[in-house]
């Protein structure tokens, strides 16, 4: 386990100027409102969910019927929050326009730009404790910028792929309703207003090594439950 909650960060932003919807891979982590544990329990260092964890899980499993856009990765449900990695793909390669050249451009080989993305919650006894950026230790914190603007280029989107946002968005209405549902006619557990807090976590993931790093911790995260500074 390499995550690193030594930092704090209860009000902070996305990158600004950055493209969520572009090509790459991004860590999610998103916690039930309160921290209330209302998926399951862990027995053992294994995972135990009851039928609302299910549903979480089988929920985002699904999302890749809806969206054209995304691949998805390494996910784990947990007692109280949900960790993944959700890819974006291009299904399309990128129109972009110089407007000084008024010539259409393809850029078909995107990169992640270096940077981090940073926690975002504003509710102040819902943040996480743990800063998600510390899995990487070292890593600049730099805004990265969506394009270069001495080039004058400016991204046309595809209107049918989504961002990271409007997603995790999707994913948190769809297991809301389905929770209350659950709640009405199968007697789960009740809860306070909703079902997750207002916003969500998320890292980009720069290289391989960052990768597996990162997958191996979401694998692991039930046998480290006594641990979790997510409980």
């Amino acid at each position: 386990m390499t995550y690193n909650p030594a930092k704090h960060n209860r009000r902070s932003i996305r990158l600004k100027g950055y493209d969520y919807a572009q090509s790459g891979l991004y860590f999610i982590t998103i916690c039930c409102h309160n921290r209330a544990c209302i998926f399951g329990h862990i027995e053992n260092g294994i995972m135990i969910m009851n039928d609302a964890g299910k549903m979480v899980e089988n929920e985002w499993l699904t999302l890749q019927q809806r969206f054209q856009n995304i691949q998805l990765q390494a996910c784990i449900v947990m007692p109280n929050h949900f960790h993944a990695i959700l890819e974006i793909v291009r299904t399309n390669p990128i129109i972009e326009t110089n407007p000084i050249m008024a010539t259409p451009t393809v850029n078909q080989n995107r990169t992640i730009p270096v940077g981090a993305t940073l926690v975002v919650d504003q509710n102040k006894n819902d943040s996480p404790t743990a800063d998600q950026n510390n899995i990487e230790e070292g890593q600049p914190q730099e805004i990265a910028p969506t394009e270069n603007p001495s080039q004058g280029i400016a991204p046309t989107k595809n209107p049918t792929e989504k961002t990271v946002g409007e997603i995790v968005g999707a994913f948190k209405s769809i297991t809301t309703i389905e929770y209350i549902r659950g709640i009405k006619n199968n007697n789960w557990q009740a809860i306070d207003k909703r079902l997750w807090q207002r916003n969500y976590h998320e890292h980009i993931i720069r290289n391989e090594q960052s990768y597996i790093k990162i997958s191996n911790y979401i694998r692991n995260n039930p046998a480290h439950w006594d641990k979790d500074v997510l409980r």
